[in-house]
């Protein structure tokens, strides 16, 4: 993926990463076009950064996606990137059903369903484009597990084979399937995670993000330094350790 001279739609960016990746994104001179639920978000972003378009789209929302996009491909018929960025994380206990089935359900459509349903909108178009680009978004949970979240764990996981999956089914066309691999980024997709210290500040995680497009155009994986702990634990073979050192030692079987 090219740094600048893009037509960019990152739906789910109204904040966290999404929002401060898509800013940089157009500082680096693309188009950029933002989606998101909340109206007042959208047109605060707007307003507040001019050249920023927007549109409202519900990720969880398979005719919202449908109609999005629409617009989106009437209004920038040069769209050429997709950035499937819409994402929730939740805290589950998996004792009991009825503390983790509603949530498990929405983060599965949310997570997954979403960026399916997203390509799927896209997908057609992009390959009519010389030079195209889908960014999926998985997370270096997909290959370390926080044993708080496992919805979203198992999520990215999927999401880290999908990508891998449909960058060979592509391979004969002119989209590129990149896969951008947060670490913990001081935002709030989890309480008090914006103002956890272990976690990479956003400003600190969009700049290594950009250099690394900018430096690697070609990557297939977009992994700044942070996220290589969990991400490659199992190759190393500390994966064990990794384990214990993001979630403590496992508690001892009942006697």
């Amino acid at each position: 993926m090219d740094i600048s001279g893009n037509t960019i739609f990152v739906p789910g960016s109204t904040s966290g990463i999404g929002l401060a990746l898509a800013l940089e994104l157009k500082a680096r001179g693309n188009t950029v076009i933002v989606g998101g639920r909340r109206a007042e978000l959208l047109e605060r972003i707007a307003a507040e950064h001019p050249g920023i378009d927007t549109v409202r789209i519900d990720t969880a929302d398979a005719a919202s996606i449908a109609s999005a996009a629409k617009q989106v491909l009437a209004d920038h018929p040069d769209l050429n990137v997709l950035v499937t960025m819409a994402g929730v994380m939740k805290v589950e206990d998996w004792h009991d059903p009825a503390a983790f089935l509603a949530s498990a359900e929405s983060t599965v459509t949310t997570n997954l369903l979403g960026p399916i349903r997203l390509i799927a909108a896209f997908v057609e178009h992009l390959q009519a484009r010389p030079d195209a680009t889908i960014m999926t978004v998985s997370s270096g949970l997909a290959f370390t597990p926080l044993k708080v979240t496992p919805s979203y764990n198992a999520t990215k996981a999927a999401i880290h084979m999908l990508s891998e999956s449909i960058r060979l089914q592509l391979a004969d066309t002119s989209v590129r399937i990149v896969e951008l691999e947060p670490p913990a980024v001081r935002t709030a997709l989890l309480p008090g995670q914006e103002d956890d210290e272990h976690a990479m500040p956003l400003d600190e995680y969009v700049a290594e993000v950009v250099g690394l497009i900018e430096a690697q155009p070609d990557a297939k994986e977009i992994q700044v330094e942070r996220v290589k702990f969990l991400r490659y634990g199992e190759a190393r073979g500390d994966y064990d350790q990794v384990v214990e050192a993001l979630n403590g030692p496992a508690a001892p079987p009942e006697q």
